[in-house]
């Protein structure tokens, strides 16, 4: 059995496989799901998982450069947003390497998760809850 808190063989298999620079997204219950990259649906109820709980457990696996939000979530989910900047800045001491952060609109966000391995689906049911983490590398 893995030690590690990433239990999930779905993602673990994306986060393994990713190179540097390449992307995965996180994303709420109603973000839209491209056809091309792999679908990892977490999704059980309303809020279950949480997108930060989510990304949290990913991001304890996945080294991460860069990460792309949608520059509505600063208007309508301030608190979300708070926390996720808090968890990246964490992120950032525990790798020991700075993480940009951009901002897009959510509909050329929609068009960018055609480029990610994959899209991880939570149970989150608050606006813009979705996060695009391009990969880093360790050395």
């Amino acid at each position: 059995m893995k030690k590690g808190t990433l239990l999930n063989s779905d993602i673990s298999s994306v986060v393994s496989r990713l190179g540097h620079t390449d992307s995965l997204t996180i994303g709420d219950a109603g973000l839209p799901v491209p056809h091309g990259p792999q679908r990892i649906d977490l999704a059980l109820t309303h809020g279950i998982p949480s997108f930060l709980q989510v990304t949290k457990t990913v991001t304890e696996e996945m080294q991460v450069e860069s990460a792309i939000l949608a520059e509505e979530i600063l208007q309508h989910n301030p608190q979300l947003h708070s926390e996720l900047i808090a968890l990246l800045e964490s992120l950032q001491q525990h790798q020991g390497n700075t993480i940009s952060i951009s901002y897009i609109s959510h509909e050329q966000f929609k068009q960018q998760t055609q480029r990610s391995k994959a899209v991880i689906r939570s149970g989150e049911c608050s606006p813009y809850a979705n996060i695009i983490l391009n990969a880093g590398v360790t050395f």
